[in-house]
């Protein structure tokens, strides 16, 4: 039977479909990395009405972006995808709480019951050689660094405010900086002595900001968070930018600190010339963990106890002994194309 060209196209199409859902097609693991949690904002990507497991629209970096697009990942709608209603990322006073930086929600326990998850964010145990460049600076995953040693620390940053319009860079405060992240995939961050949120919860933004390796951009995502426990009685102070000072104590900027926001068109809150770069670390007066002079007076704030609710967070370092990587395992299941094309290529010719 002869097909017109429409027909071909939609069987050619089902016939593709058929052979992705069979050997569970990835997007390349090599991409850069994200804070991933059920509270997230576009955990199940940028398309409506999908549940995308394979999605990586939030870990694209920012850069050279008007104020309109970076502001919040707005520049793939990231920042229009909410999580479901009821899911945050908690934070426990005093304690602390875990994320999984990755390249891609495929390589997290958010994803296929978690079996792709490897110590590191592309699924694997391990960084190969192959995933170097002549530089030496891992390139998968791409951490924009030669060594853990060398990574630059990423930031959280949590604002007062449970409409995501309402945030702004003055109320958006960081509280917990991790040194020498992105690295391996889970990652725990120490909470302060935060206040409660109000009543629909806050917004929390993870971000990053890379000094080698590649481009100079940054990372910015919004997560809808919630603080729980014995809540603080001193209210978050106004942010204000940071300054480069190296570990100068005399020169670096105290109390509550922006966001990093830098090499956009518009909207940069610091502008550093030669090879320095605004990372979230001692050169701009972060100390590693908890912020804890991020607060106003005691009193400013009514202390009470927000109960902990069920907040899936990954447990562990490392896959099981004995597991192999979650890549490894992708690699293995191609080995299902024998059969899967077969069957692609009945679908294609038999569809009415």
């Amino acid at each position: 039977m002869k097909l017109h060209s429409g027909q071909f196209a939609r069987r050619l199409s089902v016939a593709f479909g058929v052979w992705a859902s069979a050997t569970h097609l990835f997007l390349p693991a090599n991409g850069h990395i994200a804070a991933w949690h059920k509270g997230m904002y576009c955990l199940n990507g940028t398309e409506p009405g999908r549940d995308n497991q394979n999605t990586n629209d939030a870990v694209n970096p920012l850069h050279m972006l008007n104020r309109t697009d970076w502001w919040m990942h707005h520049v793939n709608k990231c920042d229009e995808f909410p999580p479901t209603e009821g899911d945050f990322l908690e934070l426990p006073v005093g304690g602390s709480f875990v994320v999984e930086l990755a390249t891609n929600r495929a390589f997290t326990t958010l994803s296929y019951n978690g079996r792709n998850t490897g110590r590191f964010g592309h699924g694997q145990d391990e960084i190969t050689p192959d995933g170097r460049s002549r530089q030496n600076c891992v390139v998968n995953p791409n951490l924009h660094t030669k060594s853990e040693e060398l990574a630059t620390g990423t930031a959280f940053a949590i604002s007062y405010h449970s409409n995501l319009a309402d945030v702004t860079p003055e109320n958006l405060v960081v509280f917990s900086i991790r040194y020498n992240t992105p690295w391996r995939r889970v990652v725990g961050y120490d909470v302060p002595q935060l206040p409660a949120c109000p009543e629909g919860g806050c917004h929390c933004a993870w971000g990053w900001v890379p000094d080698d390796c590649g481009e100079p951009n940054m990372y910015m995502h919004p997560i809808k968070c919630k603080v729980v426990g014995n809540t603080g009685s001193r209210a978050v102070a106004q942010a204000v930018p940071p300054a480069y000072c190296d570990g100068d104590r005399n020169s670096c900027v105290s109390g509550a600190k922006q966001m990093v926001f830098r090499n956009q068109i518009e909207g940069n809150n610091i502008i550093l010339t030669g090879n320095r770069h605004p990372t979230y670390n001692a050169r701009l007066g972060f100390a590693d963990g908890a912020q804890t002079d991020i607060f106003l007076e005691d009193g400013s704030a009514s202390p009470t106890y927000i109960k902990p609710g069920p907040s899936v967070t990954p447990t562990g370092q490392s896959t099981p002994t004995g597991r192999t990587s979650g890549a490894r395992r992708l690699l293995d299941e191609t080995n299902v194309l024998a059969v899967a094309l077969p069957i692609a290529c009945y679908a294609l010719f038999k569809l009415r």
